[in-house]
C-alpha cells in the first residue's frame, strides 16, 4: 500500500533509500561472527567496497567487515576517534556507528539540507572510491550517512 503522504508524493524531492547500518567496534570479527551465525546474514567480501587509501590526512585503513540479508548492509567498523580531526570535519562516522542511505542525487541532497538549514561535514570519496558521501546530525545526535555512487 502507498504509504507516503499528499505532501510527500507531490515533492520533486526522492527520499533516499536505506543502504546500511554502520556499527563500530574494538573487535570487528566478533561482531561479524555474531551477525553471521546468530542472525544468519551472509558476509560480503571486502572488494565488493572500494577503499580509498589512507593517509596521514584523509580516509582511515582500520580494519572493517561487511555482512547482508540480501537487501541492507551491515558495515562493520574498528572505533576511530581520530578521524574527524585527521579529515579536518565536525562528525566522526566512526566513533559511535551511523546509519547510511543512498540517493540518486548527492548534490541535490546538500542543497535540500542546506535549505533546511542542517550542517554536514562533506568526506566526498575519502573512504570510498565509489561513493560521494557526507555525514550529518539528526536532532537527538545520531550520525546519518547520504551517499551517492560516483560515475
Amino acid at each position: 500500500p502507498e504509504v507516503r503522504s499528499e505532501q510527500a508524493r507531490g515533492d520533486a524531492f526522492v527520499p533516499p533509500k536505506l543502504h546500511h547500518i554502520n556499527i563500530v567496534s574494538r573487535e570487528v570479527d566478533e561482531l561479524q561472527t555474531f551477525y553471521r551465525d546468530v542472525l544468519r546474514m551472509d558476509s560480503m567480501p571486502i572488494s565488493m567496497f572500494a577503499r580509498t587509501p589512507a593517509t596521514s590526512t584523509t580516509g582511515t585503513d582500520v580494519p572493517i567487515r561487511f555482512t547482508t540479508d540480501g537487501h541492507m548492509q551491515m558495515h562493520l567498523a574498528t572505533r576511530d576517534l581520530g578521524i574527524a580531526f585527521r579529515n579536518e570535519m565536525s562528525i566522526n562516522p566512526i566513533e559511535r556507528g551511523h546509519i547510511a542511505f543512498r540517493t540518486d542525487d548527492i548534490e541535490a541532497f546538500k542543497r535540500h539540507l542546506e535549505a533546511h538549514g542542517v550542517p554536514y561535514s562533506d568526506y566526498g570519496t575519502r573512504f570510498s572510491k565509489d561513493w560521494h558521501q557526507i555525514f550529518f546530525l539528526d536532532p537527538e545526535g545520531t550520525v546519518v550517512e547520504m551517499h551517492s555512487v560516483v560515475s
